[in-house]
């Protein structure tokens, strides 16, 4: 119904962008009338851009031009018409957004250097995000290159994607999907990963790493109620409130964001056992 999706996007614009910094969005009743809804242009205004330029969505989510910012923002004021199962994959136009099954056995990727004495923490942080997808299926896998991490930026054709070090208070880490332009084939990393309580450093990254295998968010299902995103996605699983994708703070059922059964048995559903 559009009065509770107004309310979603209106209300909670600020606080999605910033959502992996401890911020909750609501689902209160309210919002009965279309004049709640922001013009794309309000919205616009209210989206953060990143440091490379892309508009940050959704919490922890790039999009990479204003065309891609319009579409999201009409997917977002459009008619409501949501599937019901799944740890979901994300789509485009109507297609998986996902590795080809070669490409998912050699992702590659760079630790910059400029993460300083914490470089060698990041790459064990990458290192247990990764394993956890790695174990649930042989179709996947992350490769770290230390001999790119001197040279480690997007415009590094030797490696799949970047993980390189950002300041600031819009998130704790920002990852991409498989269609991304290679210029924004980045895993963005904030000091406060080492700071952000009951969540592990693996954990927050086997979250974002999740988002460059093309795994949606678990809490824009129907059954969260709360923390709605668009429906741009298919089911692989039923519903898991657990999830790893699934924000604790959008009546996630999991404080400590762990990696799941359910999570596994997605993995294996897109790419395979």
């Amino acid at each position: 119904m559009l009065s509770s999706r107004v309310h979603k996007i209106s209300a909670g614009v600020a606080c999605l962008v910033a959502a992996f910094a401890g911020a909750t969005v609501s689902t209160a009743a309210g919002a009965d009338s279309t004049a709640d809804v922001p013009s794309y242009q309000e919205f616009a205004a209210s989206t953060y851009v990143d440091v490379d330029g892309a508009y940050v969505v959704n919490g922890d989510e790039a999009l990479s031009t204003k065309g891609d910012l319009k579409k999201f923002y009409e997917r977002l004021v459009g008619p409501e018409s949501t599937p019901t199962d799944g740890l979901i994959v994300n789509t485009v136009n109507g297609a998986d957004d996902k590795w080809s099954a070669t490409q998912a056995a050699n992702l590659t990727y760079c630790v910059s250097t400029r993460f300083g004495t914490r470089h060698a923490d990041v790459v064990a942080a990458m290192n247990a995000g990764a394993g956890l997808w790695e174990a649930a299926t042989s179709k996947i896998n992350f490769v770290h290159v230390p001999a790119q991490d001197g040279k480690c930026t997007t415009r590094n054709n030797s490696v799949v994607f970047s993980v390189e070090p950002v300041a600031t208070s819009q998130y704790i880490a920002r990852a991409f999907f498989p269609s991304s332009p290679k210029r924004q084939r980045n895993v963005l990393i904030d000091d406060s990963i080492w700071t952000s309580g009951t969540w592990e450093p693996g954990d927050i990254l086997g979250h974002e790493l999740g988002h460059a295998l093309g795994f949606r968010h678990e809490h824009t299902r129907p059954e969260s109620g709360t923390c709605f995103e668009d429906n741009n996605w298919r089911p692989l699983t039923p519903y898991d409130s657990s999830s790893i994708m699934h924000y604790p703070q959008c009546n996630g059922g999991s404080a400590d964001l762990e990696f799941q059964s359910s999570d596994a048995a997605g993995a294996r559903t897109l790419y395979g056992s």
